[in-house]
């Protein structure tokens, strides 16, 4: 039964009074109200299927107060006009106890298997100023998202910010407010350490380069950068070739990034293991653990092309130099393969990747292809060792971004997946020994394009997300190896949702294997757009759930829908200040 006006007023000195039905003689007792009348009405509405004006005709014309016998209590109408003369502490109380309720009911689920949700803050949600960029709006979203239910934030700590000007002089001035922020709206944070350049990837809004004093070293040395067989370079992330040599002003890359990550361990030690949740180290181009094979910058790469090797610049070749002689094939050591086609070509076009007689699996190609997912391994490996030294204790769980390259993924070489380091052909596969790796430093494997389906990529290109997820699936589940997962492009409908739904929790050989955390891109004003906003808030809520949750879509939608009509204006000031 809702609970009227006269519920509320009678609530608060535990008084008997009657019902708003059509028996005047029905009697309930109420104790001091949680919820407002508006609200209980409203939920019942819902219920019902009632529009919003419905909705609203219903809600805002309370019943008047009545004594016990039916009549109208004179004592009390004074009350009820006041509390119906104050509109705005009304619907402030009335928004609250919605949100209350709504915490609630998502609290009894949080016991049951469920996989949290965070979501990624902007790209430049710190200026180069090293102050938080649209204070006002980022205060709105994290407290929208809060009352969401989703469980924390993503964000970027950028090399090209905190190290900007001299070695060793960090500035972590708009990350301490932001981190502050987030505490204050009880947020969990997954800190990316992000040694990347930021532009030139898919879905970057604004560039933020290397520090200013290694660009200069790499322009000193162009070798550092990564390089192709026609001589680019590419200033996204140092070459992995000299990430033990002292050519960063007498440190090496790898001692570049851990002072990094203890200074910032330093700094905000009172944060870690509760606000601070996690570390997401950045192993390469847009933080993840591959080479820079298809930069999408100045046009160089467009999807779906196979990308192409980065091992030319001298500390790379030194190093396949040394592999090759040790092997005995000295004569595999001078240059990579000169048959793997250009950016954009397709495995066919190319006499190293096609499936009969391509050079990819030959003896020569095997050589070549273990020794550069090697290094890659040995870079992760690296950095992972000095994370877990730096982080041990602290209460945090480390992880490490995979890229979801699913394209040409039925092909039997696997092309792209070949160039961005990852040595997995239909005979080979590249994920496990990626996934031994992480299991060595407890990392969680963090993968992206979750949801994505097979049938929405382009059929001539033969991808394969899903198939691709599966085999990640596998891999990390015969290493134990934690797994997370990402969505690689911005997606709003419900489509992607269900996809998510499933891919988090996988049945592999009749055993469901649940994701750890779910981090979906991205915060911004496209993400509060009302239909958008509702068909999130509803994920969130069925991600917590777990994908047996024995409700449907629509019920869980119906909630929804009543959470965002009534923190409406606090998701639209989120909105508008992101866009401004």
């Amino acid at each position: 039964m809702a609970m009227t006006l006269p519920h509320l007023i009678g609530g608060i000195s535990w008084k008997f009074v009657a019902a708003d039905s059509a028996d005047p003689k029905r009697r309930t007792a109420v104790c001091p109200v949680i919820r407002s009348a508006a609200t209980s009405l409203r939920w019942a509405a819902l219920k019902q299927g009632l529009s919003r004006a419905q909705i609203y005709r219903r809600s805002s014309s309370p019943s008047l107060p009545l004594s016990p016998s039916g009549r109208i209590r004179p004592d009390l109408l004074a009350a009820c006009q006041a509390l119906m003369d104050a509109p705005p502490m009304m619907a402030e109380v009335e928004n609250e106890a919605v949100v209350r309720e709504y915490r609630e009911r998502r609290g009894a689920q949080d016991k049951s298997k469920g996989v949290p949700v965070f979501v990624m803050m902007p790209l430049d949600s710190v200026t180069m100023a090293n102050t938080i960029n649209r204070r006002k709006a980022m205060n709105a979203s994290l407290q929208s998202l809060k009352r969401a239910g989703v469980e924390g934030v993503m964000m970027d700590v950028w090399w090209g910010l905190v190290e900007r000007e001299k070695p060793g002089e960090y500035n972590w001035g708009g990350y301490s407010e932001l981190l502050e922020m987030a505490k204050k709206h009880g947020l969990k944070v997954q800190a990316v350490m992000s040694f990347h350049q930021c532009g030139g990837n898919v879905g970057d809004s604004c560039t933020i380069p290397l520090p200013k004093w290694a660009v200069e070293e790499i322009d000193k040395d162009p070798d550092l950068a990564y390089t192709d067989q026609w001589g680019r370079r590419n200033y996204e992330y140092i070459s992995l070739g000299c990430d033990t040599l002292p050519v960063l002003k007498g440190r090496t890359p790898i001692q570049c990034y851990s002072d990094f990550m203890r200074a910032f361990r330093d700094q905000f030690e009172h944060l870690m293991g509760d606000t601070i949740v996690e570390i997401q180290v950045g192993m390469g181009p847009a933080g993840e653990l591959r080479y820079p094979s298809y930069p999408e910058q100045n046009g160089t790469w467009k999807f779906p092309g196979i990308g192409a090797f980065q091992c030319y610049d001298n500390y790379m070749l030194s190093h396949l130099k040394a592999a090759a002689e040790a092997a005995g094939k000295p004569e595999w050591g001078s240059t990579g393969p000169t048959d793997a086609g250009h950016y954009n070509n397709w495995p066919e076009d190319t006499n190293f990747f096609r499936k009969e007689g391509g050079g990819w699996n030959s003896p020569y190609g095997d050589f070549f292809l273990t020794w550069y997912s090697q290094m890659l391994l040995d870079h992760g490996d690296r950095i992972l060792s000095s994370a877990k030294n730096i982080f041990n204790n602290t209460g945090v769980k480390i992880s490490v971004k995979v890229a979801g390259i699913h394209w040409h993924y039925g092909t039997r070489s696997h092309a792209p997946e070949l160039t961005a380091g990852y040595y997995n052909t239909r005979f080979r596969d590249g994920y496990l020994p990626i996934a031994r790796m992480l299991a060595r430093h407890a990392a969680v494997f963090n993968f992206t394009c979750i949801e994505m389906r097979d049938h929405e990529q382009p059929q001539d290109a033969q991808c394969g997300p899903e198939k691709l997820v599966r085999q990640v699936g596998l891999a990390t589940r015969e290493a134990q190896v934690p797994l997370a997962g990402e969505n690689a492009l911005p997606r709003y409908d419900e489509f992607a949702h269900k996809q998510i739904l499933q891919a988090s929790s996988m049945n592999i050989n009749g055993e469901d294997r649940e994701m750890c955390a779910f981090t979906y891109l991205r915060m911004n004003p496209h993400l509060f757009q009302p239909d958008n906003w509702r068909r999130f808030v509803a994920f969130v809520k069925k991600m917590k759930e777990g994908k047996g949750a024995d409700r449907c879509w629509e019920e869980v939608e119906r909630e929804a829908e009543h959470f965002v009509y009534v923190t409406q204006p606090l998701v639209q000031e989120a909105a508008v200040a992101l866009m401004q």
